[in-house]
């Protein structure tokens, strides 16, 4: 993914983007998909940086305890060392070279701080802008087969229309042809020939059902 000619990053500056990694509603999004290798290791190297910055705040408070607790000694340490103390003296010396220890590492860690909130966010842009690419993609998928499963229902809705109206249309006719029949021939004699033709008795055709389908559907 090209950075250089980005057209959405000047819109997007000094907006909210969350972590994705550690948003829930993310992780449901692609509950039904696979993730691909690329969301897949983008996802991983956000989730490093997130461990690596965690660990790197949780060592630099302990780095902070563990100064204070030299520190808090060595004002013992030296009176006892001003005393004639040599152990007390190398203890002193100890204290001051884990202290300086401590002061380099701990300016190590904190120049790390400094640059992983934008190393997190780069990350995390990317993983977002190849979100949206998947999510739009699916949307207009499924607007396709949406329109396309429409079509397919109006179409199915007008061939219904006909099939009704020539229902309709061929009840009308048995009723006619019933009705003409027992006037020609009389009731007895129609009802010697249902005897033969329509041995379930029934006489009369069903009344005509009127269309619900308007001409515009």
């Amino acid at each position: 993914m090209s950075r250089t000619d980005d057209i959405f990053k000047p819109a997007l500056e000094g907006k909210n983007i969350p972590i994705l990694t550690l948003d829930n509603k993310w992780h449901r999004l692609f509950t039904q998909y696979n993730p691909s290798p690329q969301m897949k290791k983008w996802e991983e190297e956000l989730n490093t940086l997130l461990k690596r910055q965690g660990k790197l705040n949780t060592e630099s408070k302990e780095i902070r305890k563990l100064k204070k607790k030299l520190m808090d000694e060595i004002v013992g340490l030296a009176d006892e060392s001003e005393q004639g103390n040599k152990q007390s003296g190398k203890k002193l010396e100890e204290n001051h070279r884990l202290i300086n220890e401590c002061n380099e590492k701990f300016d190590l860690y904190q120049d790390e701080l400094l640059d992983l909130p934008a190393k997190i966010n780069a990350v995390n842009y990317d993983l977002m802008i190849y979100t949206m690419e998947i999510c739009y993609e699916q949307i207009k998928n499924n607007t396709k087969e949406i329109k396309e499963i429409g079509d397919w229902i109006k179409e199915i809705r007008k061939e219904l229309k006909k099939k009704l109206i020539r229902k309709q249309e061929k009840e009308v006719a048995n009723n006619n042809l019933y009705q003409y029949m027992h006037q020609v021939f009389g009731s007895e004699v129609i009802e010697i020939f249902d005897m033969q033709y329509n041995p379930d008795g029934k006489k009369d055709a069903p009344a005509p059902i009127a269309s619900n389908f308007s001409e515009d559907e």
